[in-house]
């Protein structure tokens, strides 16, 4: 699977895990996961290639408990290294 199919995944799971998605110029600085006004958000840095933005948003679902719970594709889910809860 393309790198880019594969973010486009991970960010669709992290908006169903709750995450709202705001893509911003920071310079190859900053981005990742933080919450604030009662929301999730993640911050993917356009500076940042396809690759590094993945990492970005993997990093960020892989601290969720979330991730046990929500229905992901099989890549992302392989991605992440998610187990289902029985």
């Amino acid at each position: 699977m393309h790198t880019v199919e594969l973010l486009e995944q991970s960010l669709e799971t992290a908006r169903q895990m709750g995450y709202k998605i705001r893509h911003e110029w920071l310079g190859g600085v900053g981005g990742g996961a933080c919450e604030f006004g009662g929301h999730k958000w993640i911050f993917v840095d356009l500076a940042l290639n396809a690759i590094e933005q993945l990492e970005q948003v993997t990093e960020a679902l892989r601290d969720d408990p979330a991730v046990h719970v929500v229905e992901m594709p099989r890549p992302v889910q392989q991605l992440l290294g998610a187990k289902k809860a029985a």
